[in-house]
């Protein structure tokens, strides 16, 4: 699971991503015909997400190269096709590959192509990709009846009982941003069982297959609260970066509404629009 802002609304569809034809096919790294069993304490579709990240990684599969299909995949691994997809959806959240509808997953990058800015990426990722260290502290966890927007960006009725999140968030010890989010209340209930220092959030509940994998977002200037001075250490009326981002899982139920508000000078946004539009963070010197 949270990344000069260059547009309003950037949208980001990542399934819809063209990527140039390969005429070669790639080297197949595990035969269909022997399957790769996976099992142990760790959720399965994380076991077969790590082996595919490390097929990718090691060059098995060329940038633009397409992964083999689902039901091959499933055989392979010795699980169910809907294990297969939770594992394809966490390596696209990791920018490792993108997929059109009715066709399979397509490689984004091969060993040393930099991916940062063509998928979601969640906050702690974004910062260890850039060599910083993430912090997260928890300020408030409360459960309390959704108002009006919340029930509009979660796609659930007023008064629906929702899990109000403030964090504050690090880089390398530093505060650069105070987090408001949203979460329904079944995701809500998982954060707020989480220890107060939790880094990261979304590799949590990635554990109990909640998944952040498309994601919309709003960035624009919003005064510093009495929160956002006291946590962050500016002044109270001081002009900070908004994003404000829905996040939906790989079915398109939205399971975050979050407002992060982020000190000026430690990041900005830069979007690139292609067939299907892109939104990176990147730190400022």
């Amino acid at each position: 699971m949270n990344e000069a802002p260059q547009a309003a609304h950037v949208p980001q569809e990542p399934q819809d991503s063209q990527v140039p034809h390969v005429p070669h096919a790639p080297r197949e790294p595990h035969p269909p015909q022997t399957p790769r069993r996976v099992s142990g304490r760790t959720p399965l579709y994380l076991k077969v997400a790590e082996d595919l990240r490390g097929a990718i990684t090691a060059g098995e599969y060329g940038s633009g190269a397409r992964l083999p299909a689902e039901d091959e995949l499933a055989r392979r691994y010795a699980v169910s096709r809907g294990t297969v997809r939770q594992a394809l959806a966490a390596l696209r959240t990791d920018g490792l590959i993108t997929s059109r509808r009715g066709t399979r997953r397509v490689v984004l990058g091969g060993p040393g192509e930099e991916n940062a800015a063509t998928e979601l990426r969640s906050f702690t990722r974004w910062a260890r990709s850039l060599g910083e260290e993430p912090g997260g502290r928890t300020v408030a966890v409360d459960r309390v009846a959704a108002d009006a927007e919340e029930a509009e960006q979660l796609r659930i009725a007023p008064g629906t009982a929702v899990y109000r999140v403030l964090r504050l968030r690090t880089l390398s010890d530093e505060p650069v941003m105070v987090e408001r989010t949203t979460y329904p209340e079944a995701v809500g209930a998982l954060v707020a069982g989480m220890p107060l220092d939790t880094v990261s959030y979304s590799e949590q509940l990635a554990r109990h297959g909640v998944l952040f994998t498309d994601a919309h977002h709003t960035i624009d200037i919003a005064p510093a609260d009495p929160d956002d001075a006291r946590l962050l250490g500016c002044r109270a009326g001081e002009a900070l970066l908004r994003e404000r981002r829905r996040s939906t899982d790989p079915a398109g139920t939205p399971v975050e509404w979050s407002q992060d508000r982020y000190l000026p000078g430690t990041v900005a946004f830069t979007a690139h629009s292609t067939a299907a539009s892109a939104l990176g963070r990147r730190l400022r010197p």
